[in-house]
């Protein structure tokens, strides 16, 4: 039985880091569903998601989050919508070394914000040297935009960044719903 207090859901395209985020936060073991990649031009990984991966974290306070990954091919895109509703907001994960870093946010922007109004950011893989794209676009198009979003540059296989992400959406729907626990 599922117990949590809130839902979050990650979302970003294959390779973003959604899985491994999860992993690193849940106190539970993480219910995959990874299967095997048969999209080798999109991304080399040998397994992705083809359902939702569910985990759940609590914070220091007690409130208990229910971790929701979102499959990232767009093949998949039919099961957003559900895997959103009841959610308190969504974590979008954009992979720094994708052909178009901007796009794919912008399109994940798009469509994440037809079901909350709630996002923040996680730019990964910036340690990687494969990409030449200077990490300062991301807040430039934000503001751009109009957008204020929280933005964090973070490694998903560290539980520190992405308990800072999630702590910072958190504390965004705090402070714009007035929201206490």
């Amino acid at each position: 039985m599922i117990l949590q207090q809130y839902k979050i859901v990650f979302a970003g395209s294959m390779g973003a880091g959604k899985t491994e985020a999860i992993r690193s936060l849940s106190d539970i073991p993480v219910l995959l569903t990874e299967a095997f990649n048969t999209d080798q031009t999109s991304h080399q990984k040998l397994e992705t998601t083809v359902g939702i991966d569910y985990g759940e974290v609590t914070l220091e306070d007690g409130l208990k989050i229910g971790l929701y990954g979102t499959p990232g091919q767009s093949r998949f895109d039919f099961i957003w919508p559900v895997i959103c509703q009841g959610a308190i907001g969504a974590i979008i994960l954009i992979d720094h070394n994708v052909n178009d870093p901007l796009s794919e946010l912008e399109s994940y922007l798009e469509t994440f914000q037809n079901y909350t109004d709630n996002i923040a950011i996680g730019i990964t893989h910036t340690d990687e040297i494969t990409s030449s794209t200077n990490t300062a676009i991301y807040k430039d198009w934000l503001i751009s935009q109009d957008l204020y979003s929280p933005l964090f540059f973070i490694d998903c296989r560290k539980k520190s960044d992405v308990l800072l992400l999630l702590e910072a959406l958190i504390t965004s729907i705090e402070v714009n719903h007035y929201i206490t626990a």
